[in-house]
């Protein structure tokens, strides 16, 4: 279970257009709506509980508003990662500057090993880390390392960018997804989404959520549960291969 803490955004910016596209059709990007966008996802934070805190802008960066992927926050611990990417390497000093300010210890993934945040998925003790085009198994061995006494369960992915394109966790820590984009031999079990964008849940505490508002359906069933559900329209996001997850990184 998580309280409201601190949660940092990076607003989009000027090159958002330009953002690397590796799963989704390309199309063009309306950077203003993304912005109006960005604006309500930060004012559904706001609204949960949780202070906001803008990283540096990175205007040179087409791809910096996707502030999960450079940034992971383990307790105490921020880890810089090093994305299998080298077009996305800039926007991590603006990061490690923002895990500074809030007086966490800062870590880095080294080269040889690469790693996205989007790749890892914090779910109680245990973290679960994608292997794929962005992070791979010398990232994942670094990880464990600087996360010591956390459990690192590696979850090889494919036909998705990163793990939390595929899955993610509920506030009871079961893991919500799609299947046939990770090796579910390494899970205790997924519950099954029917829309993509289901696989996404950003936890805004102990029972309230934040999903896309292109997955009515499975809001729908999380809400029947009892779950408090908050919908945002991030369509600009997702044209860019992103989602929920990708546009912040909480720290209770």
């Amino acid at each position: 279970m998580i309280s409201a803490g601190r949660a940092l955004v990076r607003p989009p910016g000027p090159r958002l257009a330009d953002a690397i596209v590796t799963h989704a059709a390309r199309r063009p990007v309306d950077v203003a709506l993304a912005a109006r966008q960005h604006e309500a996802y930060v004012a559904a934070l706001r609204s949960a509980g949780w202070r906001v805190g803008a990283v540096a802008a990175a205007d040179d960066q087409p791809d910096a508003v996707f502030i999960e992927d450079p940034l992971v926050v383990c307790g105490d611990v921020a880890i810089i990662g090093r994305s299998g990417d080298a077009r996305r390497r800039g926007e991590a000093p603006g990061a490690e500057r923002a895990a500074r300010e809030l007086g966490l210890r800062v870590e880095r993934i080294e080269e040889p090993g690469t790693l996205d945040g989007g790749d890892v998925l914090q779910a109680g003790d245990t973290v679960y880390v994608g292997r794929g085009a962005r992070t791979n198994e010398e990232g994942i061995c670094q990880f464990a390392r600087l996360v010591g006494g956390r459990k690192v369960v590696p979850v090889a992915t494919r036909g998705c960018l990163h793990l939390k394109s595929a899955m993610t966790a509920l506030p009871d820590g079961g893991l919500i997804g799609l299947p046939d984009l990770v090796d579910t031999s390494v899970l205790p079990g997924l519950r099954v989404v029917r829309e993509p964008a289901g696989a996404h849940v950003v936890l805004l505490g102990p029972d309230h959520v934040l999903m896309a508002a292109s997955a009515p359906r499975t809001a729908a069933r999380l809400a029947a549960d009892g779950l408090r559900v908050t919908s945002v329209d991030i369509s600009e996001f997702e044209a860019l291969d992103g989602c929920v997850t990708c546009l912040s990184v909480l720290v209770p």
